[in-house]
């Protein structure tokens, strides 16, 4: 199968945490741990992540139980129709459109996951310094 999935992990600011990038055909409840393993060790003052209600089942007790966080899903109310703005959501979503204002990011043109995950730290660290740097 032909495509990629990107996962990010971001801060309540929208800046990055971790990537991973995997190929199309692989579901995201079973990429999930991938990326919550990378933040192990990485961050002990985390404590708390929101995630698409599309993470849930086993992935909940997981990250309790390997990685002492708690995991809450963000869902939609019910009955609501057509597009809703979620709480906490939007942050990831907001990071995703920042990487897709970079040329590099906006189709798959690597042919390695390792080289994609690379553009997307390179893009952050490019946005992140331009913010420092007062440009952006």
């Amino acid at each position: 199968m032909k495509g990629r999935k990107r996962h990010i992990a971001v801060d309540t600011l929208g800046l990055l945490l971790t990537v991973l990038v995997h190929a199309a055909d692989i579901q995201d409840y079973h990429a999930a741990p991938a990326v919550l393993w990378r933040l192990r060790g990485r961050f002990p003052r985390l404590r708390l992540i929101w995630a698409d209600a599309g993470y849930a089942g086993a992935l909940v007790a997981w990250t309790r139980r390997v990685c002492h966080w708690t995991l809450e899903l963000v869902r939609r109310r019910e009955g609501a129709k057509g597009f809703e703005v979620l709480p906490r959501r939007w942050v990831v979503e907001r990071t995703f459109a920042w990487l897709g204002r970079y040329r590099r990011l906006s189709k798959d043109y690597e042919q390695l996951s390792q080289s994609s995950e690379s553009m997307v730290l390179l893009a952050m660290i490019n946005l992140m310094t331009r913010r420092l740097a007062g440009t952006e």
